[in-house]
């Protein structure tokens, strides 16, 4: 199956280059040439499109800026993977792109197979149970639902990107297990790729800022020092 991808990237001969090479591949890349362009494909056929490449330096804004606007649309346009790709090499852009709501981060100029590698890391979804009641993972007041792939506190739905829910899942399904950063990485993407040092780091400080009460005192997702993390299995009130 054809998965489309929407590159926002006013460099048009490199998206001609990305779209050449991802469509043997199985995706059809459609070229945005500005942010206001990409906006509106999006908010007019967004059901269509399975990720976001994203240039960080577009004409007529900034593409965090611009990530910060998808992450604002009405669902499930908000949820879409978000990869920014830009010349910036700066540890502190690619934190700050995670952050505001990126699933990944790629710098120029990059090599076709990582990209193409890194696509099908972040489209990769968990298997969803066949038992509808399976489906839904509940730890006191917190509920995720791996159907409609969100995160329920206290019943009102968290703002998290495709990356985060999936961060999330790989937790959860393993409460009580303390987990590395490496086998996080390879229990969401299904290889041990990492995108840049203490990446899966500000992922989970995005994911205490959705669910937990005090993210300074994090109840459910525990950091294990010179280790990883571990998902507690809380039963609050």
């Amino acid at each position: 199956m054809v998965q489309q991808v929407l590159m926002i990237e006013d460099d048009e001969r490199l998206a001609g280059m990305v779209a050449t090479y991802l469509a043997p591949h199985g995706f059809e890349v459609r070229h945005a040439a500005s942010a206001q362009a990409g906006i509106a494909t999006l908010e007019h056929d967004g059901d269509a499109i399975a990720l976001v490449l994203l240039d960080l330096m577009l004409p007529d804004a900034d593409g965090l800026d611009v990530c910060r606007r998808i992450r604002t649309l009405a669902a499930p346009l908000r949820a879409v993977p978000i990869m920014m790709l830009t010349a910036k090499g700066d540890p502190f852009d690619r934190v700050v792109g995670l952050e505001i709501g990126a699933d990944d981060y790629l710098p120029k100029p990059f090599e076709p197979r990582e990209l193409l590698a890194r696509l099908r890391a972040v489209l990769r979804r968990p298997p969803l149970a066949a038992d509808p009641e399976a489906r839904v993972l509940r730890f006191g007041r917190l509920d995720i639902d791996l159907g409609a792939r969100v995160a329920r506190l206290d019943g009102d739905a968290r703002a998290l990107t495709a990356y985060q829910f999936d961060l999330l899942v790989a937790l959860a399904e393993r409460a009580g297990r303390v987990l590395s950063r490496e086998q996080l990485l390879d229990a969401v993407k299904g290889e041990a790729f990492d995108p840049f040092d203490r990446s899966i780091d500000v992922h989970i400080g995005r994911l205490r800022a959705a669910i937990e009460d005090d993210v300074k005192q994090p109840r459910r997702i525990i950091t294990v020092r010179g280790v990883g993390y571990v998902f507690a299995k809380v039963h609050d009130a």
